[in-house]
């Protein structure tokens, strides 16, 4: 399907991460995942798309071809290097200076604060609309958000509240959000955009009709390793579950670069637990990989204390498997409570058991959820994300 209006040359930038990177090494996860795969839906839809990143090696190109109508930009900003996260407020100064030398651009998408700070100025300068995406919003010190996080710089929650009022429009993932947009950051509401993000059904599947389960049940947690995603409460839940009944529980992400020793504090909780042994870290894998991962699956976990929406779970539901998700932020919408998985209030851990060993021992519950998981994904497609980001962009355009 192609769009049916003019085709729009689209800038997205993503500062601090390339979303050419694999997702789960590192500071690559559903942000790249998000951007490179709407990149794509809106270039089958007629648009060119430049996603422009920060060189981290010395050996990547000025630019290299995605696919057809997708063009991934590398610009100077700082070493050629990987850097901490945390480190790229220094570059932002530079960057904007390099994005400033580019050709035109009918709009300017950021994606996180980083990237917005470097563009909107931009924008201004050209006069055209600057639209952001925060992907992860700074934590004031009396929200329950800041359980799990690192504590933000003054730079970055004053940054954010600039962007979301001074911004075209603020796209978002979840009605969830939108709230946080609207209430913590003071972002006009009739500017905050609600686009969802996809899935791709034809990768995330369930196993074949009789496909051979693996011999020993496991349940997964993808994520990046750090305290955020909580994964310590995963292995507390697994340890919580009679010996007879008990998974194995893989792990599958990169430590995060701020994360110091976690996946070490983790190997000794689960030691302590007694089931060092059924603990399982494997890195980052492929999306191919982590979808087979994720289809031989007993139940996907997430039990993250914060998520503006939540693509695993989505991933989880698209692969025909049930979802276990801790109530937080966007999870709830990821997830259908009681139908595509459980949505879970509490982090005591007894609970958390309780729900996964219900499924390992239910085979009729657990095959509802997973019908309803895949019914619910299904409708939830990449090109339906493009063409909710196609209406903002020609609305910010002010064109019909």
């Amino acid at each position: 399907m192609t769009a049916t209006t003019k085709p729009l040359h689209i800038g997205l930038v993503s500062l601090h991460t390339s979303p050419g990177d694999e997702p789960g090494s590192g500071e690559v996860g559903g942000m790249n995942v998000v951007v490179r795969h709407q990149a794509e839906a809106l270039a089958d839809r007629g648009h060119h798309v430049d996603i422009v990143t920060r060189r981290s090696s010395p050996t990547q190109p000025d630019s290299v071809s995605l696919v057809p109508g997708v063009c991934l930009r590398f610009l100077s900003a700082g070493p050629a290097e990987p850097v901490p996260k945390g480190e790229h407020d220094a570059f932002i100064a530079p960057f904007r200076d390099e994005l400033a030398q580019l050709g035109a651009f009918d709009v300017l998408h950021s994606h996180h604060w980083f990237s917005g700070a470097a563009a909107l100025p931009v924008a201004r300068e050209r006069g055209i609309p600057h639209v952001q995406s925060f992907h992860s919003i700074a934590a004031d010190a009396d929200t329950p958000l800041s359980e799990g996080e690192r504590p933000e710089s003054v730079g970055r929650m004053a940054g954010e509240q600039l962007l979301a009022r001074e911004s075209d429009a603020v796209v978002v993932v979840s009605q969830a959000e939108a709230d946080t947009v609207r209430e913590r950051l003071g972002g006009e509401p009739a500017r905050v955009w609600i686009v969802p993000p996809g899935v791709d059904g034809s990768v995330f599947r369930p196993a074949a009709a009789g496909a051979r389960r693996a011999a020993a049940p496991y349940v997964v947690a993808a994520a990046r390793v750090q305290p955020l995603k909580g994964l310590d409460l995963a292995i507390e839940a697994i340890a919580g579950i009679g010996q007879e009944a008990r998974p194995t529980l893989v792990i599958a992400g990169d430590a995060s670069s701020e994360a110091g020793d976690y996946v070490q504090e983790l190997r000794r909780l689960a030691n302590a637990r007694g089931i060092g042994d059924r603990v399982t870290f494997i890195g980052p894998q492929s999306r191919a990989d982590l979808a087979f991962l994720f289809r031989g699956a007993a139940a996907v976990l997430v039990p993250s204390h914060s998520e503006t929406y939540g693509l695993v779970a989505l991933e989880g539901s698209a692969s025909g498997v049930p979802v276990v998700a801790a109530a937080a932020g966007g999870l709830r919408e990821a997830v259908v409570d009681g139908e595509t998985g459980v949505v879970l209030e509490s982090r005591d851990p007894h609970v958390w058991a309780a729900e996964i060993e219900r499924i390992l021992t239910d085979p009729v519950y657990a095959a509802g959820l997973a019908a309803a998981g895949r019914d619910h994904a299904e409708h939830l497609s990449w090109e339906r994300s493009a063409i909710g980001l196609e209406e903002v962009y020609h609305r910010v355009l002010g064109r019909p």
